[in-house]
């Protein structure tokens, strides 16, 4: 049936037993492309039906469809003319795993984050009425995104404002990791309205059926209902706020789906229908697993098991060591903002149940409550992926930084990620930090580093950021130095006299990787592990910088205001003569999917592009001493 279907209008000519069969054959499909390229897995085969029937009723491009986060619109990206190219998805110039608009105009707006699809359908519906045109608009959120800050302001503002649009929520009781908190709660007991409708509806046609007395006594049902509602569903909060609540409706039936969706058509107003879906549908291991397979590695169909045998991970290492420290400083308490699993804190979970503290996706609030913790005596750490740090920033300046407290702030797949694109690369987090006083930053440049870190931070009682990637430790550099951490103090790893190479985190393992390949050249490398971005140790960077005049800074990041740029001030601010300067990183702009492996090659920020702009930049020397040198002999001839 999918080989059928290259359009929504494809689509809109099927029965519903084709329907039934394509839902089938989408899920084998994406089955096969994600056990290929790795991908958000669960999320997509849980909104199948659902996003065939937002494509029979609905008409995309006219009307818009806004997917909250966007790692379920695979479906959407098959039934909307990517199909053939699906095999490409996540890689280097391919599908992107998120909704973007330059990719067709099926994708009315680019997610990749949290809670802000109502935002953007609200804006969208708001600019349709004002234009005077007449098209649909959606938001299709999940529960687990209602915990945002953003969604809930959201909603206040469109409930209150009357105006017509729908948001679909995507009821699978999970976003990541199970959701927790009292929005949960509300959930909870919205899904048990399914019952009450159908049993009031039965009771309802029963009484009418009487003679008489039947229709006046239903009136005084209905007046009395209202009471009922209240106490089965608690004050029935989307309708308190202005919306039309519809629901809750079986998310993988397709007829009852199509029904709603054209009753929401109809109304005028916000409405909000109530989805129950299944994350990981139809394929079981995933079902019973949704956590696991929320995002994966390329997989085997039929065991599950990723392909490849993974490594320890900088997550994995942070979890372990945050529980021996906390095994000794009863101080010491973990926030996240509902990535237990991706931040490697299930263990430290099970160990120190009562100062664990899960807080659904609001990372807003995760740093306000850590504040509030450290300034009553605990030691909080916060791991949280850089691109959602961006999400704090104001509580980082207002509530912590400010007031000097001691937050650890964990850093999680800072840097360059890969597949998941612009929306997740973590590029900006050390030169939006930089800007912040009080902070101190740092970046381990492996396993044994990350855990002395941790170490000082707790001792330092000020507010530490350590950031750290995605993934293990370099395969090529084994490191057997590591120096005490010092208080803005960098660590020499190898002396030299013919370039300086300062590096900050996982790039330490390039600068040495270089610094190797240099020595057949007989050029003569000193590499500066930094450690610290802020403070900086400017007394080892300038004591190199004059002995080689040419330094050479490296950093996973963005070009603008990280390692490279502090190195530049530096070099201005002591007014240091005739130095040469190269800053390795990222360019001003949005790093787009692809391996990592792949970018650093395209951007020019892997060993080899950094090995021949040396080697270039060396014989260039050379040149130009051997002319003065030859000059300097004419002259005194």
């Amino acid at each position: 049936m999918l080989e059928k279907v290259n359009s929504t209008e494809d689509l809109k000519n099927l029965s519903l037993e084709d329907k039934k069969v394509l839902a089938e054959d989408i899920r084998k499909f994406i089955l096969e492309i994600v056990s290929e390229n790795g991908g958000h897995l669960a999320s997509n085969l849980g909104v199948v039906e659902l996003t065939i029937a937002l494509h029979s009723v609905f008409n995309v491009p006219e009307d818009k469809i806004v997917w909250d986060v966007g790692h379920q619109a695979y479906v959407h990206k098959i039934l909307t003319g990517r199909k053939d190219k699906m095999d490409t998805l996540r890689k280097l110039n391919g599908i992107a795993g998120f909704p973007k608009t330059n990719e067709s105009e099926a994708d009315c707006f680019n997610t990749g984050h949290s809670s802000t699809s109502i935002s953007a359908a609200l804006g969208m519906a708001r600019a349709r009425d004002i234009e005077g045109k007449n098209n649909s608009v959606i938001a299709v959120i999940g529960d687990g995104a209602l915990t945002g800050g953003m969604a809930l302001e959201a909603l206040n503002d469109a409930g209150y404002s009357g105006t017509r649009m729908t948001v679909i929520l995507n009821d699978n009781e999970m976003s990541i990791s199970k959701n927790i908190g009292g929005m949960n709660m509300l959930l909870s007991k919205l899904r048990t309205k399914r019952t009450y409708t159908k049993s009031s509806v039965s009771i309802k046609n029963m009484i009418n059926k009487i003679p008489v007395v039947g229709k006046p006594f239903v009136k005084i049902v209905q007046r009395v209902k209202r009471s009922i509602k209240q106490l089965i569903i608690p004050k029935m909060f989307f309708e308190d706020i202005g919306f039309r609540y519809l629901g809750p409706v079986d998310g993988h039936n397709i007829e009852e789906l199509e029904r709603m969706l054209k009753i929401t058509k109809e109304l005028d107003g916000p409405v909000l229908l109530h989805v129950l879906t299944k994350k990981g549908k139809g394929y079981e291991i995933a079902e019973k697993n949704p956590d696991k397979y929320h995002a994966t590695s390329p997989f085997d169909i039929e065991t599950g098991e990723v392909k490849g045998k993974k490594g320890k991970d900088y997550s994995k290492v942070f979890g372990d060591k945050l529980i021996k420290l906390a095994k000794k400083n009863k101080n010491i308490v973990a926030i996240t903002a509902s990535m237990k699993d991706g931040t490697g804190l299930r263990e430290f979970q099970k160990e120190f149940p009562n100062r664990f503290f899960d807080i659904g996706i609001a990372e807003q609030h995760a740093v306000g409550l850590a504040a509030g913790m450290a300034k009553e005596g605990l030691i909080p750490f916060v791991p949280i992926y850089s691109s959602f740090y961006q999400r704090a920033y104001d509580q980082v300046i207002h509530d912590v930084a400010i007031q000097n407290l001691p937050v650890i702030m964990c850093v999680d797949r800072a840097g360059i990620v890969g597949a998941d694109g612009e929306t997740h690369q973590g590029e900006f987090d050390m030169a939006f930090f930089r800007l912040v006083p009080n902070l101190t930053i740092m970046a381990p440049k492996d396993f044994k580093e990350l855990e002395d870190m941790m170490e000082y931070a707790v001792d330092l009682k000020k507010p530490v950021v350590i950031r750290y990637p995605r993934g293990g430790e370099s395969n090529k550099i084994t490191f057997d130095k590591h120096d005490e951490i010092k208080s803005g103090k960098a660590e020499i790893l190898k002396d030299g006299k013919d370039v300086s190479i300062i590096a900050i985190g996982k790039t330490v393992a390039r600068a040495m990787e270089v610094a190797n390949m240099l020595k057949d050249e007989k050029i003569d490398a000193e590499v500066i592990n930094a450690r610290f971005l802020k403070p900086l140790d400017k007394e080892t960077a300038i004591k190199s910088i004059e002995k080689t005049k040419c330094v050479v800074t490296i950093e996973d990041g963005t070009i603008i205001d990280g390692l490279g740029t502090a190195v530049k001030e530096l070099i201005t601010d002591k007014d240091l003569k005739d130095i040469k300067i190269k800053s390795y990183a990222y360019p001003d702009e949005f790093i787009k999917h692809g391996a990592v492996e792949e970018l650093e090659k395209l951007y020019h920020q892997d060993s080899k592009s950094i090995y021949d702009y040396i080697i270039e930049f060396n014989k260039k020397q050379n040149k130009e001493k051997g002319e003065n040198l030859k000059e300097e002999r004419e002259n005194n001839e």
